[in-house]
């Protein structure tokens, strides 16, 4: 059974930084992607940064691209999201997301169907 569980989340002033993690226990590594979407208060749920089970190809959401970085360690299992530069914008409850068969810009530009989906966590960035 795999599980996807979060941390790393809370609150940041503007211009700090956060690193989200996401532990994908019993999810394999040798195909498909994980990655990270978001939903603001308001907006709708969006793929933000995915990147591919067995490395090497990521996709980055045009509002975060150069201030995110997504990265994985295969041998514990978990998944990275490196926040810097983070403004009001991106406060949001922040999800990791698998799927075994999905390319990483397929993953985040996918909402439904996907494989598998963790609880969430919390990101507050005040002014």
């Amino acid at each position: 059974e795999v599980q996807l569980v979060e941390s790393g989340g809370g609150l940041v002033q503007t211009g700090g930084s956060l690193r989200l993690s996401c532990v994908a226990s019993g999810f394999p590594f040798d195909e498909g992607s994980i990655g990270w979407f978001r939903q603001a208060p308001g907006k709708e749920r969006e793929g933000i940064s995915c990147l591919s089970a067995r490395g090497g190809d990521t996709y980055y959401h045009g509002s975060v691209k150069g201030r995110f970085t997504i990265s994985k360690d295969t041998a514990k299992e978990t998944v990275y999201l490196q926040m810097d530069n983070l403004s009001p914008e991106d406060t949001a409850i922040y999800y990791c997301v698998a799927d075994e068969l999905l390319i990483p810009k397929s993953l985040c530009r996918t909402l439904y169907g996907l494989d598998y989906w963790g609880k969430g966590i919390q990101v507050t960035v005040s002014s």
